[in-house]
């Protein structure tokens, strides 16, 4: 005699009939259960190929999560991203810029991306952020004429009066700023963690992103402010990489004696 409980377990015929397409309709749209998705596979570093990825893992920690407000200058800089060319932007990932923070990021020079990234990178600004927007011709080149310190092309006692026109309005007569957010530039730290070629970049192309003119533009300036040449650009230069100097030799001399 079968006992009412094991009743409860008899599937007859058609029941099982029913949940085999039951479960075949909620199957039919779905993975099996346990099948991998390719596309959930973890990815090695190397084999990252979106530039947003590479970008935010990168870069975005200096220059800023959209490549502007971030410490170091802008990349989302459509001025920049006409006058340095795609070769010399390629070198720079590569091999990062001496004298700043900027390290390498090439396998071959220590760093964790392949050409091909590295590739990716130097396209992908120009694709994201290169407009045809105009601006003051002749543009001055991007790189120094000589990046010794200070460069040979540059005059520093010609920068100062180039300095006076262009520059003091927000940074203070000897660059010590002059209060408010403009910070000073005649900073021994500022100074030595910036290269002589950083320092011409940001002088053609400013800081949009934190209200600083380009090397054209008259904020701030006499009103009739001409756009600096590339020789006035390296007298500047010239100009700022003698303050460093000049800091470092202050820092290094042995103190006055107190007796």
């Amino acid at each position: 005699m079968q006992s009412n409980s094991s009743k409860l377990f008899e599937i007859g015929p058609t029941a099982t009939g029913c949940w085999l397409a039951c479960c075949a309709a909620l199957l039919a749209g779905c993975d099996l259960p346990g099948k991998p998705d390719p596309a959930d596979r973890p990815r090695t570093p190397s084999e990252v190929r979106s530039f947003d990825a590479l970008f935010a893992t990168n870069c975005a920690g200096c220059h800023g999560a959209e490549g502007r407000l971030g410490p170091a200058p802008p990349l989302n800089d459509p001025l920049f991203l006409n006058i340095i060319s795609p070769e010399l932007m390629s070198q720079v990932i590569h091999n990062g810029r001496l004298g700043t923070p900027m390290p390498a990021f090439a396998r071959a020079a220590g760093g964790a991306l392949t050409d091909e990234q590295i590739g990716i990178l130097a396209e992908g600004l120009r694709k994201h952020w290169k407009t045809e927007k105009k601006f003051a011709k002749p543009l001055p080149a991007y790189q120094l004429s000589d990046d010794s310190q200070p460069p040979a092309s540059g005059d520093a006692k010609r920068g100062e009066a180039v300095f006076v026109r262009a520059c003091a309005e927000c940074h203070g007569e000897n660059g010590t700023g002059k209060g408010g957010y403009v910070g000073a530039i005649n900073d021994p730290d500022f100074l030595d963690i910036i290269s002589n070629q950083a320092l011409r970049r940001i002088i053609i192309t400013g800081r949009a992103d934190l209200g600083m003119p380009n090397y054209a533009e008259d904020d701030g300036r006499p009103a009739d402010f001409q756009p600096l040449s590339s020789a006035e650009i390296d007298d500047l230069v010239a100009l700022l990489a003698s303050w460093r100097n000049t800091s470092k030799i202050a820092a290094t001399a042995p103190h006055a004696s107190s007796n």
